[in-house]
């Protein structure tokens, strides 16, 4: 009998890409809000969503340095399970209620990679670099308070897709004022088959349901974004047309099921 949650299968089962839920993370994160063009942002939207005429084309830009556990120590392997990510949300409503959409994201971890896309993230390969803290100290600690800056990048293939720049000004006493919206996202498998290529094996829009997700130490400043255009990229298509409030926080939480709420091949 072959075992494993994701490919590759073995009698064994050790050789799988990511291991079953439950999925635990922690991340430090840096995240820019901005507003971009809110015909580009509708555009992206699947099936069912709608803008968010409110919030005139409202985005998050983010980057996080993730660090996650199953159920079997993973937090002990950094060299299998640490990783940084990068993603864009943009503002719609779902059913007339406000809601989180992610229409591009970069990872730079394989087993990352199989969560995402197992999720419905739309995961890449990318490359990622933030700013760290560190408790010392000196010229390079960037500690949380104001005046500290923190600088982040993502590029693709070699080629930077945004590079993001923050000054801490104060701390947020209540997170929920700012991340306060349920994130949605698509599975889209394609098939392969000639004659079914335009009939995915599994289209369904799902929720990122994130249990017992906390934030801690979250600041906010000055911001700077740029998102420049890059041959084949879209990304440049949202890119900011306006800047807002930078955020640097640490945050976490459990992954154990995955809501569907449509279904489109049914």
């Amino acid at each position: 009998m072959l075992h494993g949650y994701t490919v590759p299968l073995t009698p064994q089962g050790q050789s799988e890409l990511t291991p079953p839920p439950p999925w635990h993370y922690s991340s430090d994160c840096i995240a820019v809000e901005y507003w971009a063009d809110p015909a580009a942002v509708a555009a992206l939207l699947p099936p069912g969503m709608e803008p968010d005429v409110a919030s005139q084309g409202r985005t998050f830009f983010w980057f996080l340095d993730w660090q996650f556990t199953g159920s079997n120590d993973e937090l002990t392997d950094p060299a299998r399970y640490q990783y940084r990510e990068a993603f864009v949300l943009i503002e719609a409503r779902l059913d007339g209620k406000p809601v989180n959409f992610c229409p591009y994201i970069f990872v730079d971890n394989d087993s990352a990679l199989a969560r995402g896309w197992t999720q419905g993230y739309p995961k890449k390969l990318g490359s990622i670099f933030q700013t760290r803290t560190f408790s010392v100290l000196n010229a390079a600690a960037a500690p949380l308070a104001a005046g500290s800056r923190f600088g982040a990048s993502v590029s693709a293939h070699d080629e930077r897709l945004a590079t993001a720049r923050i000054q801490l000004e104060a701390p947020v006493a209540n997170p929920a004022t700012v991340f306060n919206r349920p994130t949605i996202i698509r599975r889209y498998f394609p098939q392969l088959t000639a004659g079914l290529r335009d009939k995915p094996a599994v289209d369904e829009l799902t929720l990122s349901l994130m249990d017992d997700l906390s934030f801690t130490n979250v600041w906010s400043g000055s911001a700077e974004l740029s998102v420049p255009e890059v041959r084949g990229e879209d990304m440049h298509r949202i890119a900011p047309l306006r800047v807002g409030r930078g955020y640097r926080f640490s945050m976490g939480y459990t992954v154990t099921d995955l809501p569907i709420l449509k279904d489109y091949l049914a």
